[in-house]
């Protein structure tokens, strides 16, 4: 039988309690590099229109970060950059930023949360919008690394014939990123 906490209130709970349920996060937190997969995975089965998969645009993406010599951090980006599609589609961005932001340095998570609204330079006008709205960010310091992560990686990967690399290639990123120690205290109980 599992244990659980003695409390039905929060503010109820006992040293005890927290410590067990610590340990029963941090437990859960080691099969996190499985459940990306597998959330990656099910992108292969998402809302079509597209010529290719939203997993296959996510592998097409990675696939030309690491042609070009992407770090690890910046290469799981590319990877997961649009795993939030399935549950948030007006907001995707910022749910994968959320996913990889304490394991990756800030650059990428910035990257990742902005790809969404850096993307709308290629779509916006024809909807009646502005294509040139992410401009209201040229001055912050990352602004040309994301404006390349979208010119260069993704806006280009929706191509049925490019060679992608399949999922498997990935996984020891996935594994190696996801199964570390997250780098910020915010996300760390002190014990």
């Amino acid at each position: 039988m599992t244990k659980v906490v003695s409390f039905k209130r929060m503010a109820d709970g006992t040293r005890e309690d927290y410590l067990l349920l610590d340990q029963a996060e941090r437990d859960y937190a080691r099969t996190l590099p499985e459940r990306i997969l597998s959330a990656l995975r099910q992108l292969d089965h998402s809302f079509g229109a597209y010529k290719v998969s939203r997993l296959t645009h996510c592998l097409q993406t990675a696939t030309r970060a690491r042609n070009d010599g992407a770090d690890e951090e910046l290469l799981a980006g590319a990877l997961i950059h649009d795993i939030g599609d399935e549950l948030a589609p007006y907001n995707h961005a910022e749910v994968a930023a959320g996913i990889i932001r304490p394991y990756v340095r800030a650059e990428v998570t910035w990257i990742v949360e902005q790809h969404g609204f850096f993307q709308t330079y290629y779509y916006a006008h024809h909807l009646g919008g502005n294509r040139h709205a992410r401009e209201s960010l040229r001055d912050h310091p990352w602004f040309n690394a994301c404006a390349s992560f979208c010119e260069r990686w993704d806006q280009v990967s929706f191509d049925p014939d490019y060679p992608t690399q399949p999922l498997a290639t990935f996984e020891p990123v996935i594994q190696r990123i996801f199964g570390r120690k997250p780098h910020d205290p915010r996300y760390v109980a002190v014990t």
